[in-house]
């Protein structure tokens, strides 16, 4: 069965020869009259308004001299009759492989609807369409076959990737950054020098603390945003190098705030490492030389590494203790912990103490 596209059936999108139609019974003119005045055969003219050929451009031509009906609302009517009729045809050319796809991407599409990109209340055909439209592709099977490489994420061996959707985060990720205006250039020695300034908003509320990393980052040339997590895609972060700036995306997927913020220096890392010239994907996130050094960079720019040794040496790990060792690093308690949790292998250690973030809409 036919599916309805924007309220229209097969049966109700209307060729441009009914248009034609209505004007010879307005104007009391029969289709031998419109074909002496087209200079086009009496079979012609008939089976354009019955519907069994197109009016071209030509034929558009002749019909604005004759109904004064300008050329380019006839070849309008015709396109827009043509892309109703291709739309139409592509819901019945959709296979049950595609809608399966489809329903691997229920997460992305809901948010996609919150986003504005996609239109509530469309049925399942529709839905495909516009999230063909959105990601790019004229079939959703084609997705495991894009160079997914030309992005840099980092997240968890552990965790299953769909890719699917990891391309769909990928693609909001652009969409939202898109919209970023930035207007200063990237310059590392600028990032360098806002370490602490990144450090202090910690110590703000969640939605205060974006907005101040969004602007800071701004001032370095980067497009900062916080983006959805989804099932599927387990990234923590995504950079990107763009002619115009570069690209810093983050989730919230663990929540500890520790892990947020090791991994936020840890992708800055890569940026002060100039770890790749344009763009870089990870997608079995293996170890490497590269990423450890990100992530030893990531660790000592949090809490030095000289003065970690010796208040590891103290050994007084009570969480008076740790505050004041923290608040002398420019960081939370939090941040401390976890690093005693990773050195400890010992998840549990003083976790009451770690600071949750949770995802808002608004952010």
């Amino acid at each position: 069965m036919m599916e309805k596209l924007n309220g229209l059936s097969l049966d109700l999108i209307i060729h441009p020869g009914e248009t034609i139609k209505e004007l010879l019974e307005e104007k009391e003119m029969t289709q031998e009259e419109l074909a002496i005045r087209t200079g086009y055969s009496a079979k012609h003219v008939s089976e354009v308004i019955s519907g069994k050929k197109d009016i071209s451009s030509k034929f558009a031509n002749t019909l604005e001299y004759v109904f004064g009906i300008p050329t380019e609302f006839w070849i309008n009517l015709q396109g827009i009759y043509d892309k109703e009729l291709l739309e139409l045809q592509k819901i019945n050319s959709i296979k049950e492989e595609e809608f399966a796809i489809l329903k691997e991407l229920k997460d992305i599409v809901k948010y996609c609807e919150t986003l504005g990109i996609i239109k509530k209340g469309l049925n399942k055909s529709l839905i495909l369409l516009s999230m063909r439209k959105f990601l790019n592709v004229n079939n959703l099977m084609s997705i495991p076959n894009l160079p997914l490489q030309q992005v840099a994420f980092r997240g968890s061996k552990k965790m299953k990737v769909n890719i699917h959707v990891l391309y769909a985060w990928k693609k909001i990720c652009e969409y939202l950054t898109d919209k970023i205006i930035i207007t200063n250039q990237f310059e590392k020695n600028h990032l360098i020098k806002k370490y602490e300034e990144i450090k202090s908003t910690m110590f703000l509320e969640p939605n205060e603390m974006v907005i101040e990393l969004k602007r800071i980052f701004s001032e370095c040339g980067i497009a900062f945003e916080i983006v959805h997590n989804f099932a599927g895609a387990p990234v923590q972060g995504y950079i990107q190098k763009g002619k115009e700036k570069i690209v810093l995306c983050m989730t919230i997927r663990q929540s500890f705030s520790d892990i947020f913020w090791f991994t936020l220096f840890h992708e800055i890392g890569h940026l002060i490492n100039d770890d790749f010239s344009n763009q870089y994907i990870d997608y079995s996130f293996i170890e490497s030389e590269m990423e450890r050094k990100a992530d030893l960079f990531a660790r000592n720019v949090l809490i030095n590494d000289d003065s970690y040794k010796k208040f590891i040496e103290n050994g007084k790990f009570d969480i008076d203790t740790i505050s004041k060792f923290a608040k002398s690093q420019n960081v939370k308690p939090g941040i401390v912990i976890g690093r005693i949790q990773n050195e400890l292998n010992d998840y549990t250690f003083l976790t009451s103490y770690k600071e949750r973030y949770q995802w808002m809409d608004n952010i």
